[in-house]
């Protein structure tokens, strides 16, 4: 089980009823609740969406616009 950190609770707890989700961002997260008082608990994870990372990994150089006169 993931942990993630409680605001209520002040303290480092598991995360219950975990499910990953895929933010607004491509940002991948796991969103649930704290197993002491039930508030619910968001751990932002690290990676983005596969298209996004693979065109920056690639390599690939962008085209640049010459500079006009």
């Amino acid at each position: 089980m993931p942990e993630g950190y409680c605001v209520k609770c002040k303290a480092k707890k598991e995360i219950v009823d975990a499910v990953e989700e895929t933010m607004k961002n491509g940002r991948k997260a796991i969103k649930g609740k704290c197993p002491t008082c039930g508030t619910v608990m968001f751990k932002i994870l690290g990676g983005k969406a596969t298209a996004a990372a693979s065109a920056s990994e690639s390599g690939e150089a962008q085209p640049v616009k010459p500079a006009s006169d």
